[in-house]
């Protein structure tokens, strides 16, 4: 199983939108709060399109807690400002990827914390300053889960 981790997503269709994404592809959503919106906000419902039921989320007041409770083997953070393609590397089961809030992304603090082998980019035209993020989480999972042969997908 892949992990999904938003660190304090603001937007709720997105969030929405990458609810129904962990349950269309199996990875597990994990949000590390304070949350921008509340878990019943009517727009978050709306582009989960009740998805709810069908995807494992989990809460956490940090982000330690969550890697504490977790069962994710490798975390990988996404940023622009990483040098490593997000395609290089080669994922397993069990890996994570952290994505930041949409008006800020990732704090360097904690992209400090993370092995810089692990901090990935996804590729863009240089005058552009950073995808959606739940079109950035669909690009990561996809990728990972192609190279996972999209076990568990039909």
């Amino acid at each position: 199983m892949l992990h999904i981790v938003l660190y304090q997503p603001e937007i709720p269709p997105n969030t929405g939108n990458i609810i129904r994404l962990a349950a269309n592809t199996g990875a597990e959503l994990h949000l590390i709060h304070p949350l921008g919106f509340s878990m019943d906000e009517q727009r978050l419902r709306r582009a989960g399109l009740d998805y709810h039921e069908f995807a494992l989320i989990r809460e956490y007041d940090s982000l330690d807690a969550c890697l504490e409770s977790a069962a994710i083997e490798r975390l990988f953070a996404l940023t622009t400002r990483a040098r490593r393609r997000h395609d290089t590397p080669a994922f397993a089961p069990g890996d994570g990827f952290l994505f930041g809030p949409e008006t800020r992304g990732l704090p360097q603090t904690l992209l400090d914390r993370i092995p810089p082998e692990r901090l990935l980019r996804i590729p863009m035209r240089p005058d552009s300053r950073s995808l959606n993020l739940s079109n950035s989480v669909a690009i990561m999972v996809f990728e990972a889960w192609r190279q996972l042969g999209y076990a568990g997908g039909g």
